[in-house]
């Protein structure tokens, strides 16, 4: 691994880690020398991904959570702590999609409420639990992700797109809180992400418009400025980025991989 974004030494929490893009992250950080704490709710998949980890020689120490719930993110802290020592770095992929092709006015409270708890709240407490510790040591990368719809409005997805924006306050408050420590807090915004969800996106658009699954992918990637859909390992490389010193004088930004969408 070239030294440029090289994470020896360092002791990362990745919520989210053992699907998709998450997966993928878990996999780069290991590969550029962090130990890992993999923390979820499922700890079926999660094992999976910690073999691999490991099998990389790094640690990776599982941590089950709900991070929404304060104990259990004190919790995950205070066991990350016993088993390394110290948190260096904090990624927040865990999160959810809420209701889609809903209008605002039909999304209910009880499904506003859940999607801003989980994308928002989530990130919140893990931030909170963590922060002290990286105070401490002046020392702490803290890498969100958030997504497009949180740079750009998206009818039929309100309460995501909410609770996306959200978050990008959230990134923007703390890091100008925790600067003067030595601390980076970022955004990741990824676009569509090819995998499992775009080829349901791509096979709907097929059936509604009555063309081929091909050419609704070409339809896709016709409304890109690099005319590609990104790869979960797109969105892994911006994660190492901002976890790394590679970073070290930026914070506060939202960087949106998306291959030329949002501009």
């Amino acid at each position: 691994m070239d030294d440029f974004c090289s994470l020896i030494g360092r002791v990362a929490v990745i919520t989210g880690p053992a699907k998709g893009m998450g997966a993928a992250a878990t996999l780069t950080l290991a590969g550029a020398g962090a130990d890992l704490v993999l923390v979820g709710r499922d700890l079926a998949p999660i094992e999976e991904v910690a073999d691999a980890v490991r099998a990389l020689g790094r640690r990776a120490e599982i941590v089950q959570c709900d991070v929404t719930s304060d104990s259990d993110v004190d919790a995950l802290r205070d066991a990350a702590l016993s088993a390394y020592g110290t948190i260096d770095i904090l990624v927040n992929i865990a999160g959810g999609t809420g209701p889609l092709g809903v209008p605002s006015w039909e999304t209910t409270s009880e499904q506003f409420d859940q999607i801003v708890e989980l994308n928002m709240k989530g990130c919140f407490l893990t931030m909170k639990a963590v922060l002290p510790t990286m105070i401490d040591r002046r020392y702490g990368k803290i890498v969100n992700v958030g997504g497009t719809f949180g740079l750009r409005g998206r009818a039929l997805r309100m309460a995501y797109s909410a609770s996306k924006w959200g978050l990008r306050g959230i990134t923007k408050s703390t890091a100008l809180e925790v600067g003067p420590h030595n601390i980076n807090v970022n955004c990741v915004c990824p676009g569509m992400v090819d995998g499992p969800r775009f080829q349901k996106v791509c096979a709907e658009r097929a059936e509604k418009l009555g063309i081929t699954i091909e050419e609704a992918r070409a339809q896709h990637e016709a409304e890109y400025a690099l005319r590609r859909i990104s790869t979960d390992q797109d969105v892994a490389n911006a994660i190492l980025f901002f976890a790394s010193d590679a970073s070290r004088n930026i914070t506060g930004q939202d960087l949106a991989i998306d291959g030329g969408w949002v501009i």
